[in-house]
């Protein structure tokens, strides 16, 4: 076949290649995308994707209007609070070898830096101490700008390693801080030096079913944390996980304050706090691996109760009045028992574009970021589509004109928290600890704990079965070893990350023959 010839069958073929692309479906564009972004900014961060959505949309809106540029967010969600502190720990190790290594007249990279450059504990050595000098007067970076979300815990963790940094805004919007308190309740509301700042308010509460509750045998709506741990909602609760979630776990250490000032001795309300906390889970039918997961699952039926975070609690609420006319679930803040803490937002070290990183904080503070988080969809300045549902951590914005606005009118989590005092020099340096402990005494051998308690409820309850419930409630150390059990966890030059193993095999194994010897006792009727 000639040249000539072959010309009108690949000009076929290529019409027939063409096809697709021409009948395929335009793709939508995204809210904010009409014009090319000029800037980036790069956020992690939990959130979800309908509370992405209205940063974007009113952020992206601010930002043109001051700085007369197009901005797109590119937010990246490698999972849970968990997932990402270990993910932008890796990513600083990785990108400060590369410097390191960058600079040979330091020396060279080895385990001993490793352990300690973003961890001035271990900071003991010449050479440690030197890296760890050059690591704070650094500008290393990941690629991200902006932390979101977590906890205070975790972005203090952050703050404390050297991988956030001062944003500045005590400088440059001092009238923020006038209507923002350093403190509530105890706990901190914005760091001091500037390396995490505040944006909402959270308590944590109880989310229940009323037609589940209706239903039971005892159909008492629970009031106390006390409650979720009763024998009548055995296999009916629906809870988090404190490995994958943060705020389940600060809801797991409130638990336990409540406990130490009931006592009024941390010894003992340590040992009661951890014993509910084993009744919990014991209660639990299904252990979520997100706050909002539990939540859902009590929302939809499939869990009579549930601990709760606010936000999301309120928001199931709210939604199942909107389809039902009135509330299938409801969120309660526990008498005595629930605590004021702020979600914050933090800038990374390195970050690509410390400009927008700055301004982006800077407009979660403002009047209208402020307002976007608490009015109702459709409000002017709310949100466009999506309630955000969260109490601003300004107090000037809660006058009785603007309440009436409210996602839920009249909520005021400064008030709801004023009967509680968290106590951060009771557990604040366990936070960490506490995940650990519940992994290896609940979560690990969940089967165990859940038989021992079913055993004791039909032996009678707690009460008919003291033996079985002392062992029931034994734990691997005291509150007064909390420290020594606290340094066993580091992985540090003089112990292993196999050694750290085996301390969290033998607490495990522990617990599993605690609940196995509680079982055979209340069996027994002791």
């Amino acid at each position: 076949m000639n040249n000539k010839a072959l010309i009108p069958v690949l000009l076929l073929l290529a019409a027939l290649l063409a096809i697709p692309f021409i009948l395929a479906p335009k793709q939508e564009k995204l809210r904010g995308d009409s014009v090319p972004a000029e800037e980036t900014l790069v956020i992690i961060s939990a959130h979800n994707k309908a509370l992405r959505d209205e940063y974007e949309q009113a952020f992206t809106q601010w930002y043109k209007k001051k700085y007369n540029r197009n901005i797109h967010i590119d937010f990246r969600n490698p999972g849970g609070t968990s997932d990402i502190m270990r993910y932008i720990a890796d990513r600083y190790e990785t990108e400060f070898r590369r410097l390191y290594e960058d600079n040979p007249q330091w020396g060279k990279w080895n385990s001993s830096i490793r352990t300690s450059f973003a961890d001035e504990r271990n900071c003991r050595t010449p050479e440690q101490k030197a890296a760890r000098k050059r690591f704070l007067n650094s500008d290393v970076g990941i690629g991200i700008d902006i932390f979101a979300g977590g906890g205070v815990f975790n972005q203090e963790q952050t703050a404390a390693k050297g991988y956030a940094v001062d944003a500045g805004l005590a400088q440059s919007h001092p009238e923020y801080f006038k209507h923002i308190p350093p403190f509530f309740g105890g706990d901190k509301l914005y760091d001091p030096q500037g390396r995490f700042y505040g944006v909402v308010l959270s308590t944590f509460g109880i989310l229940y079913n009323t037609e589940r509750v209706k239903a039971m045998k005892d159909p008492r709506p629970p009031e106390r944390w006390a409650d979720l741990g009763d024998k009548r909602f055995f296999n009916t609760l629906s809870v988090a996980d404190p490995t994958k979630s943060g705020s389940a776990n600060k809801c797991y250490e409130i638990m336990i304050q409540q406990c130490m000032a009931a006592c009024n001795d941390p010894e003992k309300g340590w040992q009661s706090g951890l014993s509910l906390l084993k009744k919990i889970f014991a209660n639990a039918r299904s252990i979520s691996d997100s706050a909002s997961k539990a939540v859902r699952d009590v929302a939809i039926g499939e869990a009579a109760a549930g601990t709760a975070i606010d936000t999301y609690g309120i928001s199931e609420m709210l939604w199942s009045k909107h389809v039902f006319g009135s509330p299938r679930c409801v969120y309660v803040t526990p008498r005595g028992g629930t605590a004021v803490s702020a979600d914050p937002v933090q800038m990374l070290r390195g970050a690509p574009n410390k400009k927008a990183a700055r301004a982006f904080i800077a407009f979660l503070l403002s009047r209208e970021g402020q307002l976007l988080h608490c009015l109702t969809p459709g409000t002017p300045g709310g949100p466009e589509r999506n309630g955000i549902n969260r109490p601003p951590i300004r107090r000037d914005l809660y006058t009785p004109e603007l309440q009436k606005k409210f996602f839920l009118p009249g909520y005021d989590p400064y008030a709801s928290g004023a009967d509680f005092v968290y106590r951060p020099q009771w557990t604040g340096r366990y936070y960490s600890l506490l995940r650990v402990l519940l992994r290896t005494i609940v979560l690990e051998p969940h089967q165990e704990l859940k038989e021992a308690y079913s055993a004791i409820i039909k032996a009678g309850g707690p009460e008919k079965v003291p033996q079985a419930m002392a062992k029931f409630n034994e734990l691997p150390f005291t509150y007064r070893e909390a420290d020594k059990a606290r340094s066993l966890l580091r992985v540090t030059p003089e112990r292993s990350a196999a050694q750290v193993s085996a301390t969290l095999r033998e607490w495990s194994d522990h617990a599993r023959s605690c609940y196995k010897e509680a079982a055979r006792l209340a069996a027994l009727g002791k």
